[in-house]
């Protein structure tokens, strides 16, 4: 647009300097309107989950407690995620000394008891708790 307005003022001025106004150029070829810029915003996608409890019918709504003492607290927990499949994802544990010294590297402490005996059967309203004492200390 501006393009034409510059162009229409140099004719302009030529034509009142006495000289021959030459025919405008044609206007350059593609649109002559406005461009129009058509956005599709993508499609999200849904987060990864893993499921809280199995679907029903498809696994185990129960599985059997293992015998984690002596394990490292960390296995432990795996352990009981593996044999529920995810189905039991939290599991507690407390400082078996009396101390309450914190839990915060699992892979430091041992288990020295579980409230639910190795054999009883679980589901994934379970609460398991273990008590631990660091790895070099003794149950």
């Amino acid at each position: 647009m501006r393009s034409t307005t510059v162009l229409a003022l140099t004719l302009t001025a030529l034509a009142a300097c006495g000289g021959q106004p030459a025919q405008p150029p044609p206007p350059p070829p593609g649109p002559t309107g406005p461009t129009i810029i058509t956005y599709t915003a993508p499609v999200p996608m849904p987060p990864e989950t893993t499921p809280a409890a199995p679907p029903a019918g498809s696994q185990a709504t129960s599985w059997t407690m293992p015998d984690l003492v002596g394990s490292v607290l960390q296995d432990a927990q795996d352990s009981i995620q593996r044999l529920t499949g995810y189905g039991i994802v939290l599991t507690t544990s407390h400082d078996a000394t009396g101390a309450g010294r914190m839990q915060v590297a699992d892979r430091n402490w041992k288990v020295c008891t579980q409230n639910v005996p190795p054999g009883a059967a679980i589901t994934s309203s379970s609460r398991i708790d273990f008590g631990v004492v660091k790895v070099d200390e003794s149950c």
